[in-house]
């Protein structure tokens, strides 16, 4: 009988002595996720979320801001497709035919006619033989390298590339090489050096999301044919708008078929709600869904999304109106501020970044231009390089010319205020 009182004595003391230890480590967790969040904030990088009361357009309402008055100009919803009539419309017929999810996995019981039709629909648009559906464009590069590729092999990587494609790289065992941005003679040298591996994949965004740059690839395709290399792109700020037909950097630059692998979203321009894909090749599509793990053990994406993305498609392939809007526009914009003395960086594109290099100018800046009814972010690090700083400005294919005019009215008297103009 004492051996039992001893044995439950024991335990109760073994469990306190587990509770305060907890309690200390969950103290010193606090105080050092407090210390770095403070350093965030003394360094001027804090990101604050704002709050949108309204669809997503050109014009916003903030939470408690009142009207319909802000002007946004930092939205992906490059063909202001995200509150198109019509795009809204296919999405709720799509909640009420398929429900509002598929509670599964894609290879269980979650797949329904809606995915396949979209998935024939995205290769069709992108000229290729399949496509394959996922929750992000992130997943869908965090699901490709490690199934495609083997320690056999070897990914080169433009330096500045999305986080998504750098995670994915890491998830991968294959030789990794990083070239320097958008820098030839380097990435030549690297495909010399990985000519010892078994096959060759070159990883490039087609567009940089950062400075608003577009990928040479037809330098890329011309290496790579050269050094018997595939070529992958992320599309994500490129699907819709770039090109004669809104397909992308491969058609703009003219290299459709020498493109082996895209990935890009659905969250951007194709209807702005959420999704991702990739598309190529048959085989390598079936393998995605043998392999992929962000597409083994995620959920289908919802109907209505499905429905959003769509819709949003058959608009695209009905016309090419709206994505040959966007020059202009962004034509409009960069020369403006340019000639108001700022450094837009990048070329042609609708991501415009306004540099300022200092982090707290481009914070401050930023909440300024939103006192003058004009929605933008500052950037700083760690999203781009430390002294990089930049307030980066997104066009629209629904902003009129009166909102890109106030948007650089406004910019030309914050800066000036701030010093950033003379």
């Amino acid at each position: 009988m004492w051996r039992v009182a001893a044995w439950r004595a024991a335990g109760v003391a073994g469990a306190g002595t587990s509770r305060s230890a907890s309690g200390s480590a969950a103290s010193q967790l606090r105080r050092r996720l407090e210390s770095e969040l403070e350093d965030i904030r003394g360094a001027g990088t804090w990101k604050n979320e704002r709050v949108i009361a309204s669809r997503q357009g050109p014009h916003l309402r903030l939470a408690g801001g009142g009207t319909e008055g802000i002007l946004n100009f930092c939205a992906n919803n490059y063909l202001g497709l995200s509150s198109h009539p019509e795009v809204i419309r296919a999405a709720v017929e799509a909640l009420e035919k398929f429900g509002a999810g598929l509670s599964s996995v894609r290879f269980i019981c979650g797949t329904q006619s809606i995915h396949k039709d979209l998935e024939e629909k995205i290769s069709r648009f992108h000229q290729r033989e399949d496509a394959i559906l996922y929750a992000s464009c992130f997943d869908a590069n965090a699901g490709i390298f490690e199934a495609l590729l083997t320690p056999e092999d070897a990914v080169l990587s433009d330096e500045l590339n999305h986080a998504s494609i750098i995670d994915g790289i890491r998830l991968c065992k294959a030789n990794k090489y990083r070239y320097k941005h958008m820098d030839m003679q380097d990435l030549e040298a690297k495909l010399q050096d990985a000519q010892k591996h078994r096959l060759r994949l070159v990883a490039t965004d087609g567009a940089f999301s950062m400075d608003g740059d577009i990928a040479p690839l037809r330098e890329i395709c011309q290496l790579a044919q050269k050094y018997d290399a595939l070529v992958f792109i992320d599309e994500c700020h490129a699907t819709g708008f770039l090109g004669p037909n809104g397909r992308g950097t491969d058609e703009l630059l003219g290299v459709m078929d020498k493109v082996t692998i895209i990935n890009s979203t659905l969250g951007k321009a194709l209807g702005g709600a959420a999704g991702g894909y990739t598309t190529g090749p048959k085989p390598l599509i079936d393998l995605l869904r043998q392999r992929s793990r962000p597409y083994l053990f995620s959920n289908s994406l919802p109907p209505a999304v499905v429905g959003c993305a769509s819709k949003a498609l058959d608009l695209l392939m009905e016309s090419n109106a709206i994505a040959q809007s966007m020059a202009a526009k962004t034509q409009r914009f960069r020369s403006k501020m340019t000639a108001a003395g700022f450094t837009i960086s990048g070329k042609d594109h609708p991501i415009c970044p306004v540099m300022l290099g200092d982090a707290r100018l481009a914070a401050v800046m930023a909440e300024d231009m939103l006192n003058r009814g004009i929605y933008v972010i500052g950037f700083s690090y760690p999203v781009v390089p430390k002294g990089k700083a930049r307030i980066r400005v997104q066009i629209s294919a629904v902003h009129s010319d009166e909102d890109i005019d106030r948007c650089v009215e406004a910019f030309t008297e914050v800066g000036r205020k701030h010093g950033a103009l003379p």
